[in-house]
């Protein structure tokens, strides 16, 4: 995978003007007493799906020849981020999702006008599927996080939050990014150019132990279901 730079951020925000949303960067005084700081917040659940996936899906899908297909694979919000870039850029969209993502978000990737193909994840592998799927449709594969366009686009967060700040005659000093695959994480670091500490939930930390040791890493399990997590707390009758 070619790396991609901060000319490439730059090159996706001119893309994503007037189609991604510039979510508002808002301050929480409690966060400022408990930690002594000035924090800041990036509102990217007001971004269109709800997500800052549809910054990097449509900034990798707006490169492609009109008409191109693709195929994604997603538990949700990547889904609906290459869902709605398909829509609004006239591809067709295969969509590879668990079969217990959640049902709100198959169901709006397919009012999207997405195809939804259902997996089993405890047997079965969505990279693999992807894989067989785009050769054998002639699609372009447009992975969640690992892909340079996807990564850039993702980064237009990072300068949206620059600017933002410098709005205030403020620059950051330090970003703190909620992380999985990593690609949000890596476009802020590009665009902001501060050190950026990725934010993990305890137990499913592979990105940390990932980058201390060198080689990926992978958790042991997939986390329960919100089901099986209701299920384990619910008193005895």
């Amino acid at each position: 995978m070619d790396l991609p730079t901060h000319a490439d951020v730059i090159a996706a925000a001119a893309r994503l003007h007037g189609h991604a949303v510039r979510t508002p960067l808002i301050r929480s005084d409690a966060l400022d007493a408990l930690t002594g700081g000035g924090i800041w917040l990036k509102a990217e659940c007001l971004q269109r799906t709800g997500s800052f996936k549809f910054r990097g899906a449509y900034n990798r899908l707006a490169q492609l020849a009109p008409g191109t297909p693709v195929v994604a694979y997603s538990s949700g919000n990547h889904a609906q981020g290459v869902a709605l870039a398909a829509k609004l850029l006239g591809m067709p969209a295969a969509i590879i999702m668990p079969h217990d993502a959640p049902a709100l978000k198959v169901e709006r990737t397919r009012a999207h006008g997405a195809e939804v193909i259902q997996y089993d994840r405890a047997s079965q592998d969505r990279e693999a599927i992807g894989a067989a799927l785009s050769a054998e449709r002639g699609a372009v594969l447009v992975p969640p996080f690992d892909d340079p366009h996807v990564i850039a686009g993702q980064g237009t967060v990072g300068l949206e939050v620059r600017e933002q700040l410098a709005e205030h005659g403020l620059c950051a000093d330090l970003a703190l990014v909620c992380c999985a695959g990593g690609g949000l994480a890596s476009g802020i670091a590009l665009a902001l150019g501060v050190p950026v500490i990725t934010v993990e939930p305890e137990q499913y930390d592979d990105v940390a132990r990932s980058l201390a040791d060198g080689v990926i890493r992978s958790n042991a399990a997939f986390p329960p279901t919100l089901a099986d997590a209701l299920q384990a707390v619910a008193p005895s009758p």
